[in-house]
């Protein structure tokens, strides 16, 4: 992995700041230097792609409350402290509040270099982040869909990517609840027409009169067909199996007259189509006969979203995503699970998908606000037969205890706001161990900073 390479160096003592910025350059990166805290506040930016390096005792705003600025300005920057002897203490609360590392004066020129060069990457790690949910979406609730590192949403997020700059018309289809809409954004977001606005109009929430004149214009009306919005777009046409047998002709006819215009040079429909459907297919006769070959044209590239069932532990990893949401919404705390819970939610058929689950984590919030958390009374609720054994035949062991392991080690990171030393203690587990778990589950301790108090 490539890693950014400058450093933000701040002290109020010119010979250590120049020496430690003359270390660092020999080292490849590009230092620049801040005699104080303030001076730094005013250059670094959430977009600052580096290091920081900070002594804690200086005059006026010193490293502890320069840390806290710049956890408010971004939780991500990598802040590593210079501490003297008696400082250790205050540097292992630093740590606590959001700190990357801290390191004792006098220090090696080798051990400085390496650490920064781990602060690099993971600052980079983070930035990569950033930079994709930028190019598949705008919004927060696009990335919250797409959320999870399984197989099957690994393969849905290169999907999109690939099919974003391909230019034929996609089918986007599954279940009800797998995102299906949001898919689409992330379609036209990944795209090269990603700066125009994408035109979306839902097929089964309007008239068959009424949606074709919105799609194909009104001459009583005065308003601008969709069709005609959407040129040099994306036209989203979401439950497209409703589209009406007359608005499936003349859209036909559209794309066969784009399909000429572009042969001949002239372009004169250049908008695609996105269609999201749970149900179209060739042939099929409700809510209307389909025409087959209106369907092959605008499946020319398909997207399937995968059912949550088929997703494993991102099962876990979601439910205590949400939880935490609503947990933050009500004002309480949000509750670890326990094991068998955590093997019923991974087994369940979850029918209406993640907003299902969505809506099983604020039910579980609410009643952790009463006391009486009872994940499995839910799932029974929602018609899910709980086992009286909950392990699945068809699946192995190994597939239940990583899950849980993933989920308890998430959740103490999220409680303890990424502190690496708080979670050891928690669960028990030596620093060398956790690390090792930590990366075999992908977790990152960058990625709970934001969530710990300062």
């Amino acid at each position: 992995m490539s890693t950014t390479q400058k450093v933000a160096i701040i002290d109020d003592e010119a010979d250590l700041r120049d020496s430690v910025a003359l270390y660092l350059k020999l080292s490849d990166f590009v230092p620049v230097t801040f005699e104080t805290a303030d001076a730094a506040l005013r250059f670094l930016t959430p977009e600052f792609d580096g290091v920081i390096i900070s002594d804690i005792r200086m005059p006026g705003t010193d490293g502890m409350a320069l840390l806290r600025r710049l956890q408010s300005i971004d939780p991500g920057l990598p802040v590593i402290l210079m501490t003297g002897h008696g400082d250790v203490p205050m540097a292992v609360e630093a740590m606590r509040i959001g700190a990357f590392d801290f390191i004792e004066k006098p220090f090696e020129p080798d051990q400085l270099t390496e650490l920064c060069q781990k602060a690099s990457e993971a600052r980079g790690k983070v930035m990569e982040t950033r930079a994709l949910r930028r190019e598949l979406s705008d919004g927060s609730v696009l990335m919250r869909r797409l959320m999870g590192d399984s197989p099957a949403i690994r393969r849905l997020r290169e999907t999109i990517l690939d099919a974003a700059q391909a230019d034929g018309h996609v089918l986007v289809r599954g279940e009800t609840g797998t995102g299906k809409s949001l898919v689409a954004r992330a379609l036209h977001a990944c795209g090269p027409k990603a700066s125009k606005l994408m035109v979306t109009v839902n097929c089964a929430s309007m008239s068959p009169e009424k949606l074709e004149a919105a799609l194909f214009g009104d001459p009583d009306s005065g308003e601008k067909p969709l069709v005609e919005q959407a040129e040099g777009s994306t036209l989203c046409l979401e439950a497209v199996e409703a589209l009406p047998p007359s608005a499936q002709v003349r859209l036909l006819d559209l794309l066969s007259a784009g399909e000429v215009d572009d042969a001949v040079g002239t372009g004169t429909s250049s908008f695609r189509i996105i269609s999201v459907s749970g149900t179209l297919a060739p042939g099929q006769t409700q809510p209307y006969p389909f025409r087959e070959d209106l369907y092959y044209r605008l499946n020319s590239l398909t997207v399937e979203t995968p059912p949550l069932r088929t997703r494993g532990e991102d099962i876990l990893a979601l439910f205590a995503h949400f939880m935490v949401e609503f947990a933050d919404e009500y004002g309480c705390d949000a509750p670890a699970i326990n094991a068998a819970d955590a093997a019923n939610l991974v087994q369940a058929p979850w029918p209406g998908n993640i907003r299902q689950l969505i809506n099983l984590a604020e039910r579980a919030i609410l009643q952790t606000r009463r006391g009486d958390l009872n994940i499995s009374a839910l799932l029974i609720d929602d018609g899910f037969q709980v086992p009286s054994i909950p392990l699945d035949s068809e699946k192995p062991l190994k597939e239940h205890v990583d899950a849980f392991e993933r989920m308890l080690i998430d959740h103490s990171l999220r409680r303890n706001g990424g502190s690496v030393v708080n979670v050891m203690n928690e669960l028990a587990l030596p620093r060398r161990t956790l690390n090792e778990k930590m990366a075999k589950y992908g977790l990152s301790r960058q990625d709970y900073l934001a969530t710990q108090q300062s």
